[in-house]
């Protein structure tokens, strides 16, 4: 086997030449400086690359330093270039500074020193280290702080959060707007995943999951999601999150996720608003619809049959003339009838607001009673009452008492002849809500046949020559008008039971 002789590592040129050849090829501006006891620094080493950092000989940055600090340092930067100096040099301790120096050829320009002292046995300190140009990543580092600033600003400006989720260690950073939304410190925190998660609405869960779910299988290019979450007041606030993957391990499973949160329960709110109101004039206009109908059908019969008696009048005789007129005067009792109930629905469905007041139910159910007590002397009702003497129901009078009145003529008027006519009142409380029972032994009805027209106007279900059809209608209307619903228990020849719910909401 043969080897190589190794050469002598100068090769045949001096130890300065070899060195001086090295630093050569370093970029960077390679430097001694001493200080001395009598306070005095000097440099006693420069490479050559002093020219293109300084745009100085080697001589003169070692014999004339004054050029350096008159003519090139930035008069801003002297004062820190200078005590930075004097503190690493009592404290012995790296000397670290950036400054700008005005070049004569290439203009300002940033310059780094480094530096590493040394305590010599006669008092003095040696300073070994570099000089830097740094310019290029000065300008790269103002332009990332003022996109930085920009991305910043812009957040504000939107009230974005920002959140990035380390999937590996299951933490969270949060933004201070992210905090903000949550009623905490707006300030920057990394905490657990479950923080957030545990205050996210119940009904918003699945919601959530399943909208990740489908950004991580790729049925969707990001992460998008509404939901709610619980502020430190109690109450929920609307947030629209969107983020993605931004880095992955080397199996390629996902290990971080950067994304954005938006509170945005102000137009969440106007949302809900606008589809209620949508809701209520969908709902005003079918009421109006129905009521067009109600009053086309019913004034056109009357006013069909008025027609057709007054045509037929005109060419009678004058003993049917006579006949006639009872006629003419039982239509237009009938006509005045119908307009007066068509000016009750028109006073519930088109009143603003309705006044309402805090009653004794009890009391006002005695009143009615006293009204229909001839009534219920004549058909022999047996009345039994099961309200506390203070119970109460925030209601309108003219209602409660319309609503209480109806009920109990319907009960008395469509007793059975086979029985004794009773009707109970009961009073409930059912999920928090106030509820009015009213129960007959009555005729009943077939709740399945006549659901869908139970309480459409001018509909009877039994041959009762007073029956009208109105009163079941107008009830409706009225308890619906108060914010409350009824429901109905009835089966034929056993009874019916109307249970009324109360709104207490103002």
């Amino acid at each position: 086997m043969e080897f190589f002789d190794m050469p002598d590592i100068h090769d045949g040129e001096s130890l300065n030449d070899f060195y001086k050849k090295l630093l050569n090829q370093v970029p960077d501006l390679i430097f001694k400086l001493v200080w001395r006891p009598s306070n005095f620094y000097s440099v006693a080493f420069v490479s050559e690359r002093v020219s293109e950092i300084f745009e100085l000989s080697v001589d003169q940055f070692i014999g004339e330093t004054e050029i350096f600090f008159e003519e090139r340092l930035f008069p801003e930067d002297k004062d820190g270039f200078t005590i930075t100096l004097e503190i690493a040099r009592k404290k012995l301790t790296s000397w670290h500074y950036e400054f700008r120096v005005n070049l004569p050829e290439q203009g300002i320009k940033w310059m780094r020193v480094s530096a590493k002292p040394e305590l010599h046995p006669n008092g003095s300190v040696h300073f070994y280290g570099r000089v830097s140009d740094v310019t290029e990543q000065k300008e790269y580092e103002k332009k990332l702080q003022v996109s930085e600033e920009r991305f910043k600003h812009a957040l504000q400006a939107a009230s974005d959060g920002i959140w990035d989720w380390d999937m590996c260690k299951n933490t969270v950073y949060f933004s201070a707007p992210s905090m903000k939304i949550l009623g905490l410190e707006e300030e920057e925190t990394i905490i657990p995943l479950d923080f957030w998660r545990n205050r996210m609405h119940p009904d918003d869960i699945l919601l959530h999951e399943n909208a990740r779910k489908a950004y991580f299988e790729g049925d969707a290019p990001s992460f998008e999601c509404i939901y709610r979450v619980l502020n430190e007041n109690g109450k929920y606030r609307w947030v629209l999150s969107r983020g993605k993957v931004v880095s992955y391990d080397d199996n390629g499973e996902s290990t971080r996720a950067i994304g954005t949160h938006k509170d945005i329960t102000d137009i969440k709110e106007k949302e809900i608003q606008l589809a209620n109101t949508i809701n209520i004039i969908g709902s005003q206009n079918n009421k109006l619809s129905n009521f067009a109908h109600i009053v086309s059908h019913n004034l056109r019969s009357h006013a069909g049959n008025l027609k057709m008696l007054i045509d037929i009048f005109k060419g009678a005789e004058e003993e049917e003339k006579e006949e006639m007129l009872t006629q003419l005067e039982a239509i237009s009792d009938g006509l005045y009838v119908t307009i007066i109930h068509l000016k009750e629905l028109v006073d519930i469905q088109f009143e603003v607001k309705i006044v309402k007041e805090k009653l004794n139910l009890r009391h006002y159910l005695k009143n009615i009673l006293n009204i229909l007590h001839n009534e219920i002397k004549k058909h022999g009702v047996n009345i039994e009452i099961n309200i506390p003497i203070d119970a109460t129901v925030n209601y309108n009078p003219a209602y409660l008492e319309s609503v209480l009145l109806n009920f109990t003529t319907n009960a008395i008027k469509y007793s059975s002849p086979d029985r004794q006519p009773m009707i109970s009142y009961d009073f409930e409380m059912i999920d928090g809500q106030k509820a009015l029972s009213i129960t007959d032994n009555g005729l009943g009805l077939d709740i399945k046949k006549h659901k869908n027209s139970l309480f459409g106007m001018y509909k009877t279900f039994h041959k009762n020559q007073n029956a009208r059809g109105i009163g079941l209608f107008i009830t409706k209307n009225q308890v619906e008008a108060m914010g409350g619903r009824i429901e109905v228990y009835s089966e034929v020849n056993k009874g019916t039971m109307f249970k009324i719910f109360f709104n207490e909401e103002d």
